[in-house]
Parts: structure tokens; C-alpha cells; sequence
């Protein structure tokens, strides 16, 4: 019997909102660790332009120059943001019926679809200055989503007893 038969059965196997929370944060956290370090290695010098960059989703260009309050909103969005896609994880899976799927397929494919649902539909829908990035960056930003948001929501989620 597959997991997702067994929660459908069992509603104390469902996930729980612990495991929900903890989830989110952790995903959030190897996301925005994976992004300062990519960012660094490329010759940045200041993480909080990061945070900047996020909060000029909301507040435009204006935020990147902005002092520590746009550094911290940037954070709270950035953590809103994972928790909306860890969120959307728990509530759809289970409904996909996906018996028996690998749980690591599961995860990078789901971090190339939050790759898309952001790069496609939320930064395009923000105040975001455009970013020219190349190929190559996009691939990396799109496998820092699949390792550090799609595999640990997955993986989380698959874990539950």
C-alpha cells in the first residue's frame, strides 16, 4: 500500500502542521543559504542586496536602496514565499494519486515548477527590476530550487509515518 493510501485510510498519518512548519523553514533556509553563497562566489561583496532585490517585489526599485527595513522585509517575504510553496505542496500531492513515485523525482520536479511559477508568473508580476541573466545562471537558480526547495519539501513530506 503507498503512503498516500495509507493517509487517505489513516487521517493520523496525514501530515501534520509541525512537520509543515518545519518543513517550510528548512526549505526556506537551504534556499536563501544556497542564493547568499552563489551570490558570493560571483563576486558579490553585501548578502543584504539579496534581501533588497526580494523586497523590490513589492516596493520597486526604491528598496534596493533602501536600509535594514527593506533588508528584513525581504526576509519575511522571502519565508512568506516558501511557505506559500510548501504549503501548495502538502495540499496538491496527495491529490495527484502518484502511487508509489519516487520521492526524489517528485522533489526536482517540483523545484523546477517553482523555478517556473517564479520566474514565469511572480517576479514577472512584481516590481522586480529585470534581472539579464544568462543561461547558465538560470540553470543554477533553477537547480538551487530544485535541491533546496523541491528535494527537502519532498522528501519532508515522504517522511511522515
Amino acid at each position: 500500500m503507498s503512503t498516500d493510501q495509507k493517509t487517505a485510510q489513516n487521517p493520523a498519518s496525514r501530515p501534520t502542521t509541525a512537520l509543515l512548519l518545519g518543513t517550510w523553514l528548512l526549505a526556506g533556509t537551504l534556499d536563501i543559504l544556497a542564493a547568499c553563497i552563489n551570490f558570493l562566489i560571483h563576486g558579490g561583496k553585501d548578502i543584504s542586496r539579496i534581501f533588497r532585490y526580494i523586497a523590490s517585489g513589492v516596493f520597486g526599485p526604491t528598496a534596493l536602496d533602501g536600509g535594514f527595513g527593506f533588508v528584513a522585509l525581504g526576509a519575511v517575504f522571502h519565508y512568506l514565499v516558501a511557505l506559500i510553496w510548501t504549503a501548495l505542496f502538502f495540499l496538491l500531492y496527495p491529490r495527484l494519486k502518484m502511487k508509489g513515485a519516487n520521492s526524489y523525482i517528485v522533489g526536482i520536479l517540483y523545484g523546477a515548477i517553482v523555478w517556473c511559477g517564479m520566474n514565469l508568473i511572480v517576479v514577472l508580476l512584481s516590481r522586480t527590476p529585470e534581472l539579464h541573466s544568462t543561461l547558465a545562471q538560470k540553470a543554477v537558480a533553477m537547480g538551487i530550487l530544485m535541491a533546496c526547495i523541491g528535494l527537502p519539501i519532498s522528501l519532508m513530506y515522504h517522511r511522515r509515518k
